[in-house]
This record gives structure tokens, sequence and C-alpha cells, in this order.
């Protein structure tokens, strides 16, 4: 299914996709668990617990992802229909990561495949990596930018 189709999708579903008001407290709180998770993430790391620190980094990002959904005035409780919308308006690089993270979180909270130590290490840089471009384009959004990416939400759907 495309992207489009699967926002078509995500605005049917009961806490799928929904324009709502830009919220800028609700995106700062989201980027400030994002560092929080990514500092737990950190803590379960050096203790050697992997299936936490793979799950807890894919929050970290999504809280990231998730800031600038809130930003914009988009909300979405469906992690599948969060990823889709911004992959929709800034593209598959900006996704990529967490797509692939997303993978990893499931293997290892539902299937017990945790990765083996450097594995780990390299998504932790990779999850640092994306949360500094995420607060980065969540602190550059202009109000115009903003508009910009509600008016191609809304007419996608």
């Amino acid at each position: 299914m495309d992207d489009k189709r699967s926002l078509k999708w995500c605005c049917r579903l009961k806490d799928g996709i929904k324009i709502t008001e830009p919220n800028n407290r609700l995106a700062e709180s989201y980027l400030e668990h994002s560092r929080t998770s990514l500092k737990r993430a950190h803590d379960m790391f050096e203790a050697k617990d992997f299936l936490w620190t793979t799950v807890i980094l894919y929050y970290a990002e999504y809280y990231a992802l998730y800031s600038f959904l809130q930003k914009i005035g988009v909300k979405c409780e469906n992690h599948f229909c969060s990823i889709t919308a911004v992959r929709f308006i800034l593209g598959k690089d900006k996704t990529k990561t967490i797509e692939d993270h997303k993978g990893k979180r499931i293997d290892a909270q539902y299937y017990m495949k945790i990765a083996d130590e450097s594995s780990i290490k390299g998504i932790m840089i990779a999850a640092k990596e994306f949360i500094l471009e995420f607060q980065n384009i969540v602190s550059e959004l202009s109000d115009k930018d903003i508009e910009i990416h509600r008016e191609l939400i809304r007419k996608s759907i």
C-alpha cells in the first residue's frame, strides 16, 4: 500500500490520524521524553540489558518523531500511522532509521531475538543521530512550514 492510501486508511482508524491544533508544549514534552529515554537506554546498555536497550531506543526515536507531529498539529495513537505520516511529509530518508529499529524492537520484545552488543551500540549511535535530526527539524519549523505540512496531510486524506 502506498503512503497516500495508508494515510486514508489511518484516518479511518479510531486512534488514527487526526488534524488538531499545533501544540508547542506537547512537542517539547515529547522531545524531553525522547532525551530522557535515550539516557535510560544508555543505562540499560551499560547494564548489558540489550532487550530493554532496544525497546527504549525505539521509543526514544518515536517520541522525537511524534514531537514533529505534535508541532504541526497531527494526533495519532498508532505507530504505523505516525511513521507513515512523517514519511509522507518528510520523505523516506527521514523515517528509515525508526522503521528499521521498530522491527528490531518487535523482534526483541516479542520473539526474544536480541541483537548482540556491537549491533546494539550501532543502533544507539543511529538513534542519537535520529533524535538530534528531529530536534533540529522541530526547532526550525516556521509557521509557514507547519501550514504546508498540515495542508499536505489534509489534501491526502
